[in-house]
């Protein structure tokens, strides 16, 4: 199996690189703009935005963007499947390694059962309607409509 590693030469400035760093950890574009570029304390936050935003529409540091946030996301799926694997993995120790009946063992047995979704309760409603209920609230909705036609009426007369 080979693997292949792409290096890309980066377009972007070390600034750029930054800015597009800051806004990938999840800053707004002037807090990033702050961060990354030298601006005064007099700067008007004006300006700063509309800068914030110039870089951000260069299609080179949108790019850095959202590769930035796709490898924080990859991380932390994978973080997340190694910790479900390590805790799988350790109860699946337990319950080999546990005496007879020993309550560890149930445990274990129980919470890795729990993990792949074998211990499901479901919980069923059923209502019954009979066809005199459904009558009745027909009936009541159509003497409501009728209510409501009929006022409409009223007032249309009242206003000619």
């Amino acid at each position: 199996m080979t693997v292949r590693v792409c290096i890309m030469k980066s377009k972007l400035t070390p600034k750029q690189l930054h800015f597009a760093r800051c806004v990938a950890s999840g800053s707004t574009y002037s807090d990033a703009y702050r961060e990354a570029y030298d601006v005064k304390p007099e700067t008007k936050a004006g300006s700063i935005q509309t800068e914030a935003s110039k870089l951000m529409s260069n299609p080179d540091i949108a790019q850095r963007v959202e590769v930035l946030i796709a490898a924080r996301e990859r991380a932390i799926q994978a973080s997340g499947v190694s910790d479900r694997e390590q805790v799988l993995s350790k109860l699946r120790g337990w319950m080999e390694c546990a005496e007879g009946a020993d309550a560890m063992k149930i445990r274990s047995a129980e919470l890795l059962g729990k993990s792949v979704g074998l211990f499901k309760d479901v919980v069923e409603q059923k209502q019954e309607v009979t066809s005199l209920d459904i009558e009745a609230k027909l009936q009541a909705k159509l003497e409501l409509l009728l209510a409501s036609k009929e006022n409409q009426d009223s007032d249309s007369k009242d206003l000619h």
